[in-house]
């Protein structure tokens, strides 16, 4: 298995890092945070018209780059080192993911504005009761006339403060929990009946309560089949689960630089911390898990083509990061002591993300189970 960048890849990872490095220090990311609108749109608007980075996985003849899953595991796993929060994964992957797969009729057109970074698109998949369920939804959406009235109540959507587009699973038949019978919508998030209540997360990124109260769209409002969107909605998750991997590689990269920096300037008994030998293989297990990480995301990326492998090597994958978000994250933190949760430090923003990466669409637990199912020829 191959996992070295073509000259391209290679060529995009630096430009993504290099004006990372010049234009998203840490401390700059600090001062977005601090102030409304909590993102920076400048940043997306560069993201679009100076690096072109919003097109790198869509077809040429749409305007991208000709990329695909191994473009946006690279700019996941540069945005994972800066700790990027604009939304390129609910707008170019997961909304750009169900535009690509789903043969919508309007997609030509949604694409060339997300990669013009005029539509921003957000995940509204999750409900109270549903835990990671893809499948157990109350939100409904009711036949009428052409179109559907949509009901509802999404929780924790992901970038929906300044999305202008929503990605929403909904019951078309069926019951709650059952595969069959659901369908998924591209709603305006300023169409007359949804509301929001906007929240910060841990991590620095916003999100908000979604309510859906007689939603009415169209019949082009519909992605993919009706009543039968489930395959389409999992094999999305997947690409978005994989290049949240990626973004946890970069994650945990810094972690581990970070802290063994931090280990060669901290002196205890007239010496650097780093060279006690306990601490050494602290920071070479630390350094092993980094490494398994990445490859487990490498391999997951490639397969993500392969119908029969895909969701496995995502599950794989998604078990590593977690253990490795929770191992590396703990004991960078703890190799800091204390002031390595304050807000001046970088530390405990990547210790945040990582935190967060791990539940993000499913915690090590369920990914776990996941894998057993798969592994037993069973359905998850």
């Amino acid at each position: 298995m191959d996992f070295n960048f073509t000259d391209e890849q290679s060529m995009l990872r630096d430009t993504v890092a290099s004006w990372l490095a010049d234009n998203y220090s840490f401390d700059q990311r600090r001062a977005t945070l601090a102030k409304a609108p909590h993102w920076n749109p400048g940043a997306w608007k560069a993201f679009a018209e100076e690096l072109g980075i919003l097109g790198a996985p869509f077809a040429e003849e749409l305007g991208g780059l000709g990329g695909g899953p191994i473009e946006n595991l690279v700019v996941m796993q540069e945005f994972g080192r800066s700790l990027v929060i604009e939304p390129y994964l609910g707008t170019v992957v997961i909304g750009g993911g169900f535009l690509k797969h789903s043969g919508h009729a309007q997609a030509s057109d949604l694409i060339g504005k997300i990669i013009a970074g005029e539509a921003i698109f957000a995940f509204a998949y999750a409900e109270p009761q549903g835990r990671y369920n893809l499948a157990d939804l109350k939100t409904t959406a009711k036949k009428d006339g052409g179109g559907f009235v949509l009901n509802g109540h999404k929780a924790v959507v992901i970038g929906a403060p300044y999305a202008t587009h929503l990605i929403v699973t909904a019951r078309t038949s069926g019951g709650q929990r059952d595969a069959e019978g659901i369908s998924v919508f591209i709603v305006e998030k300023g169409a007359a009946g949804v509301t929001t209540r906007d929240f910060p997360t841990v991590d620095g990124f916003l999100a908000s309560e979604v309510i859906l109260e007689n939603v009415k769209v169209d019949a082009s409002a519909l992605v993919g089949p009706a009543d039968n969107a489930l395959p389409l909605i999992e094999k999305v998750v997947d690409e978005a689960v994989v290049a949240t991997c990626g973004e946890a590689c970069g994650v945990l990269a810094k972690l581990h630089e970070g802290t063994l920096e931090y280990t060669k300037q901290r002196k205890q008994f007239g010496q650097p911390i780093s060279a006690f030998q306990v601490l050494q293989h602290r920071m070479v297990d630390m350094f092993i898990q980094v490494e398994q990480s990445v490859s487990m995301t490498y391999m997951a990326t490639i397969k993500l083509d392969h119908e029969g492998e895909r969701t496995k090597a995502a599950a794989a994958a998604k078990v590593q990061i977690g253990r490795a978000c929770k191992f590396v994250g703990q004991n960078a933190i703890q190799l800091h002591g204390g002031m390595g949760m304050t807000d001046e430090m970088a530390i405990g923003h990547y210790y945040k993300r990582a935190s967060m990466i791990e539940a993000q669409f499913g915690n090590t637990d369920h990914y776990l189970a996941r894998y057993e199912f798969l592994s037993l020829g069973q359905a998850a």
